[in-house]
């Protein structure tokens, strides 16, 4: 959210996530108003899958539905529609329980590690740091 306000959007917090909204973001474009769903999902420098999103749920994916994805270990932003998130992620066909908690949620895997650090994965390239298609 602090990023959001750094780069300028009128930013309103939820004050619970029951409804996979962490925030909106209000605009006014040629005197009407527009409102964007936003979730925020964030993975620590120290996670073990720090450019993983796993077990993602989309309840209700729609045009004003936003994610934004940051890797603390990559220093990246992803900014992404829902329906482009349920385009490109993996469906899950299992999960760590064995009665599969985690089948039939979404997975992304936003970058890769190797011998020279955390490289954003060139599939994903067009959402980097692309906070312009809020606008």
């Amino acid at each position: 959210m602090a990023e959001l306000l750094r780069r300028g959007f009128d930013v309103y917090m939820a004050l619970v996530d029951d409804q996979q909204i962490d925030c909106v973001v209000r605009q006014e474009r040629d005197g009407e108003l527009r409102y964007l769903d936003i979730q925020i999902k964030a993975r620590s420098k120290d996670a073990k899958h720090a450019a993983t999103f796993a077990a993602l749920t989309l309840r209700n994916p729609r045009p004003n539905f936003w994610f934004i994805f940051y890797s603390e270990a990559v220093g990246t932003y992803w900014v992404m529609p829902s329906m482009d998130v349920v385009r490109l992620s993996n469906v899950n066909k299992g999960g760590k329980t064995k009665i599969g908690k985690n089948k039939g949620k979404l997975t992304l895997k936003l970058a890769s590690k190797n011998k020279s650090g955390w490289k954003p994965r060139p599939k994903f390239e067009q959402y980097e740091g692309a906070f312009d298609l809020l606008k």
